[in-house]
């Protein structure tokens, strides 16, 4: 998973007074939770564009200003319900030996026999919410959708990993095609009923004179 770095500054007042001052000046408060201590700490609004303002997920390497480098994951942000500012963001601590919970974004590789017929790929989800060590989580999670014919579905099963447990039911849609106005049928699908009802040609018996 990918990772970067925030320069902070930690933050000894935590009362409403100091938040708002922060926030004037142009700072963003956060908390980090999960170690021995919770840390507070702030930073320019603008560090966070590469953490907020993107799908992908990152891991953070939170570098305060007494050189200490605290490895976190955000956790929720809270933004202004009318300007969209950031008003605040919580992180957790992680650590090598300890797995998280995070939701990976989800991709799509090859072209599905469906919709080159005509049908239409939906997705369920975009996300995959997973549980693994940060070492070892991908920056993504990709499905092969190559085979996949108009009614075929994939799910999460089929993207199973030894470097991760997925936290959705094993019956949980993915994505799908779907047939639409445009749709044609496959011809492998063809090839299968003309071989079917030739078979049941021959089984018939023959008429009696």
């Amino acid at each position: 998973m990918k990772s970067l770095t925030i320069n902070a500054s930690q933050r000894e007042s935590v009362g409403k007074k100091a938040t708002k001052a922060l926030r004037n000046a142009g700072q963003v408060p956060c908390v980090i939770y999960g170690g021995d201590t919770i840390v507070h700490f702030a930073a320019p609004e603008i560090a966070f564009k590469n953490l907020v303002y993107t799908p992908d997920v990152h891991t953070v390497v939170i570098a305060l200003d007494n050189g200490t480098k605290i490895n976190a994951i955000l956790q929720d942000i809270q933004f202004h319900p009318v300007t969209d500012k950031i008003l605040h963001i919580d992180f957790v601590e992680i650590f090598d030996d300890k797995p998280i919970t995070v939701e990976l974004p989800f991709r799509t590789t090859g072209n599905a026999r469906g919709v080159l017929n005509g049908g239409v790929l939906r997705y369920n989800l975009r996300r995959i919410k997973v549980k693994g060590l940060a070492s070892k989580l991908p920056d993504l999670i990709e499905g092969d959708i190559t085979n996949l014919k108009i009614g075929n579905k994939l799910l999460v099963t089929s993207l199973a990993s030894d470097d991760f447990t997925i936290l959705h039911p094993d019956n949980t849609v993915v994505c799908m095609v779907k047939t639409s106005r445009t749709a044609v049928a496959d011809d492998d699908d063809d090839e299968e009923e003309g071989t079917e009802a030739a078979t049941e040609g021959a089984e018939a018996p023959a008429a009696e004179a």
